[in-house]
């Protein structure tokens, strides 16, 4: 099966994932109409979509999808939405867990509803693999049950169970992805690999969580954004699909190999307090997934060499960012290990 969508609202995607999905969708669609909605919190960075300003099929409406006006205008001119929109990192989550509750969940509800009202052909929701929790063992396949351990998580999971409720209740013609950790180009550098690679180039200590031993899966933005259009244009409605690589890697294996593609001392990696509630282990079964056809297609060994040759190469857009607030995140947030 194939949809034909001609008129996207894309919520969010002034943020990493988002506005990587509408460079992916603007080579590959020329011809769909993207609406892109974004509040413009500290991740969402218009510099991000700078290059389509002004573009034929593409315009940017500055607004936050908890205002129900603003999102049922813009979503009588579109016939699906995909839903990027969200408060994403868990230490934040940890510091303000309000803000997530606020827009993870009531923000989807308000698009679900502005997607019911007006007919619209699909609701994608673009979900996290967070949502199992700690796996300690095997691989989450989409039917287990949530087991959030963080605001953040659980902020995912109360947006999914709003969704699936719209589907129950009202024919929501809905579809979620969980993907696992993104990594690559334009990717706020708070998250992991960018902070890593960023501090690499200014030589500053690299942060580890305890030991460095957590266990993700790491997905090249590039590859997810494939996936979630795949998802988009083809998948059976109703359906949940994790997506992922299935290879796991610590974060002290991808500091390590940061310092090394970089030339720099490993002696530069610092172990720093663990974070409350800290899940060691994601694992998705992604056979549902590449079922539908979709694979892998950067390694993680090429993604990161990639991923770090663009942070070397566009330091007029990461280094505004890492400036006030950033440092005074980051310092609540990174405690060195005593003794």
């Amino acid at each position: 099966m194939s949809r034909s969508l001609k008129r996207l609202l894309v919520a969010g995607a002034a943020g990493f994932i988002g506005s990587n999905f509408v460079r992916h969708l603007r080579s590959t669609r020329p011809d769909v109409e993207i609406t892109v909605l974004d509040k413009l919190t500290y991740a969402g960075n218009l510099a991000n979509l700078v290059e389509f300003e002004g573009r034929p099929g593409y315009r940017f409406v500055h607004g936050d999808i908890c205002d129900v006006d603003l999102v049922d205008s813009l979503s009588a001119e579109t016939d699906a939405i995909v839903n990027f929109a969200a408060e994403t990192h868990v230490d934040r989550s940890l510091m303000d867990p309000f803000a997530f509750i606020e827009t993870d969940i009531r923000g989807t509800a308000v698009l679900c509803e502005a997607a019911r009202k007006h007919g619209h052909q699909v609701f994608l929701l673009v979900s996290t693999d967070e949502v199992y929790g700690e796996v300690r063992e095997g691989r989450s396949t989409e039917d287990v049950a949530f087991r959030p351990r963080s605001p953040y998580s659980a902020s995912k999971a109360g947006a999914e169970h709003i969704a699936w409720a719209y589907a129950e209740s009202f024919g929501l013609p809905l579809l979620v992805t969980r993907g696992s950790n993104n990594y690559g180009p334009y990717q706020y550098p708070e998250k992991l690999i960018p902070v890593l690679i960023t501090n690499a180039i200014d030589d500053m200590p690299l942060p580890l969580y305890n030991d460095g031993s957590a266990v993700r899966d790491y997905i090249f933005v590039e590859d997810h954004c494939r996936a979630i259009d795949q998802v988009l244009h083809e998948a059976p409605l109703g359906k949940v699909y994790n997506v992922g690589t299935g290879v796991e890697t610590t974060g002290l294996g991808v500091a390590q190999a940061v310092l090394d593609i970089m030339g720099k001392p490993r002696s530069l990696i610092q172990f720093v307090a663990d974070r409350p509630g800290h899940d060691y282990r994601y694992a998705v079964d992604i056979s549902r997934i590449t079922a539908l056809g979709w694979e892998q297609r950067v390694t993680f060994a090429e993604g990161l060499e990639r991923t770090v040759q663009w942070y070397v190469e566009h330091p007029e857009w990461w280094r505004p960012l890492k400036s006030g607030e950033y440092w005074e995140y980051y310092r609540r947030n990174y405690r060195p290990l005593v003794g």
